[in-house]
């Protein structure tokens, strides 16, 4: 059966380096892909751009294919953009036998023993770590108890079940970072080939940089 896979953010703003993972692991999975941004992230600091800001700039980045889509359910709903109630409030869309994949940085993952309702998680979705290639994620312990068990090496794991198992999955290491980004709009520079070109033909999607700086 498809997956059905996420990959959340706070996409402030989104870049290649977020598209191109989500494309890669798209396409490793067979799987449609939602990016879901956050309206209230609860483990980094609140966004420059507002969640209609951020959701408009992604909407641009996403025109002209149909593997990689919006959702926007975390805009929708109020208090702390919490994992566990968007991957609950999908499960109960999609019913209990097509597989749901998280997909997540490294750097997410080795924190994830710190997120609401952690251990739940893996009840209602598969996790599909994106790697740096070379890069082996460091985990505390109790979330390394949680793994060991779960991890599988080949993405067929992930089709023929619905939820519960950990994949590891090298992607293109383009090293971009957000906060360079808004720092070179602040700056008054171009950030071409750092965001999608149709971020760059419209000006008023990165205005929230260049004004959060007084530039």
């Amino acid at each position: 059966m498809r997956p059905l896979a996420i990959f959340g953010g706070t996409f402030d703003p989104v870049h290649i380096g977020h598209l191109r993972a989500a494309w890669e692991a798209s396409e490793a999975l067979g799987a449609d892909v939602y990016l879901v941004p956050a309206k209230v992230p609860p483990h980094r600091p609140q966004p420059v751009a507002s969640a209609e800001q951020r959701a408009a700039m992604l909407q641009v980045a996403l025109a002209g294919q149909q593997r990689l889509r919006l959702d926007l359910r975390e805009l929708h709903r109020e208090g702390p953009s919490y994992t566990f109630d968007t991957l609950t409030s999908l499960r109960t869309e999609i019913g209990n036998s097509r597989p749901l994949v998280l997909l997540i940085g490294a750097d997410a993952f080795a924190g994830l023993s710190s997120w609401h309702r952690w251990q739940a998680l893996f009840d209602l979705a598969h996790m599909c770590v994106l790697t740096r290639p070379a890069q082996v994620p460091a985990m505390p312990e109790a979330l390394a108890a949680e793994v060991a068990p779960r991890l599988v090496e080949h993405v067929d794991r992930l089709r023929s079940e619905p939820a519960g198992r950990v994949l590891n999955m090298v992607v293109t290491s383009l090293g971009i970072s957000a906060t360079r980004i808004r720092n070179l709009l602040a700056a008054g520079a171009e950030p071409r080939w750092l965001v999608p070109d149709a971020l760059l033909a419209d000006p008023v999607l990165l205005e929230p940089y260049r004004r959060a700086a007084g530039a």
